[in-house]
């Protein structure tokens, strides 16, 4: 006779409430639980429905699991979308019984606590036990769970605005998108501590002498790539976080060289730093590195790096296009960049003749 597996259940007290059209039961749980139950859905990515959460951010991960291995926890809930049919939880007048089966409710909010709580059990088994606020709800559709997603967020911290592109869709009717979306990018090159221009783009009203390159100046040479019918979209990256991982990338990779010769940080010289070098910059990339990446199905930081070769090559920097108009700049910067970019020319007995 086959024996029935028996799946172990939790039951806790909770409370209900309903936003909207939408109940969410909210209740305690020990973090071993969530983290059976819960699974990560990415936009973008995964094509079930609710799939709204973004990319991860190691950085981000990193600092959670300090601070939870310094003796703190979360008061803000974690939130569940719950939509496995077969093992549905059992909701009573005072108690939710939950049956603890892996993987069966998408994590709406909370990816990056929960990752950094996965890393600190790694040191440090007995957060297990800690008991975390878990708000849930239950089948919901994409759509429902991208309004709970920036309801959520936009509380906490201002959304990108072009985040609701990605979670809705977009569609050619969304005329700003362009501008949009090229705003968010430049908020995280100015906002990711990890960018070139961390701390550098310059907004309207900023006080003199803070920031190197005009808001305007980004977004303006931005937006035909971004746009519903440029670079970015005929090669299938729609997302906003792969979008400006790129655009950060690839100043990373330049970066890279301009530091071997002290030339990034010196603001006097960084061609980089006037609107010339950045808009020559984001030119040659479209034109002559997205296409090797493309067909290399990577824009990785190392293999964007091993794309140029500047050993034998000056630097061009500010004092050589002094006097020059704008057009003429932007070209000398862009013959430097293509002196530079390693050309891989076939093998003879590689052509057909």
């Amino acid at each position: 006779m086959r024996k029935i597996m028996q799946v172990r259940k939790i039951y806790e007290k909770y409370i209900a409430m309903t936003v909207g059209s939408i109940k969410l039961y909210t209740f305690s749980m020990r973090v071993k639980d969530l983290v059976k139950i819960s699974y990560v859905a990415v936009r973008g990515r995964d094509e079930e429905e609710g799939a709204v959460q973004r990319v991860l951010n190691k950085k981000r991960i990193s600092s959670i699991k300090q601070y939870i291995l310094d003796g703190n926890m979360f008061v803000n809930t974690f939130v569940i979308n719950w939509n496995d049919e077969k093992y549905m939880p059992e909701i009573s007048d005072f108690e939710i019984e939950i049956p603890l089966v892996d993987s069966v409710a998408q994590l709406i909010d909370g990816q990056h606590r929960l990752e950094g709580l996965k890393e600190a059990l790694k040191a440090d088994d007995s957060i297990s036990e800690k008991r975390i606020m878990v708000s849930m709800v239950i089948g919901l559709k994409t759509k429902d769970a991208a309004k709970i997603f920036i309801n959520i967020n936009s509380e906490q911290k201002p959304v990108p605005k072009s985040l609701i592109f990605d979670l809705y869709g977009v569609t050619d009717d969304d005329k700003n998108f362009a501008i949009i979306r090229s705003d968010d990018i430049a908020k995280e090159l100015n906002e990711n501590v990890d960018s070139p221009y961390y701390n550098l783009i310059k907004y309207p009203g900023s006080p003199r002498g803070k920031g190197k390159i005009d808001l305007s100046t980004v977004v303006t040479t931005l937006k035909k790539y971004v746009d519903l019918d440029g670079k970015f979209v005929d090669n299938n990256i729609k997302d906003l976080d792969f979008q400006s991982q790129i655009i950060v990338n690839y100043f990373t990779a330049l970066k890279y060289y301009w530091d071997e010769e002290d030339l990034w940080g010196n603001s006097s010289q960084n061609i980089f730093f006037k609107a010339s070098g950045f808009v020559a910059a984001l030119e040659f990339f479209f034109e002559y590195v997205f296409p090797k990446c493309v067909e290399k199905k990577s824009f990785k930081l190392d293999y964007l790096i091993s794309l140029f070769d500047f050993s034998d090559i000056s630097l061009i920097t500010n004092s050589d296009i002094k006097g020059t108009d704008g057009k003429t700049a932007r070209k000398m910067i862009m013959d430097n960049l293509k002196e530079g970019l390693k050309t891989e020319a076939p093998e003879e007995n590689e052509y057909e003749y």
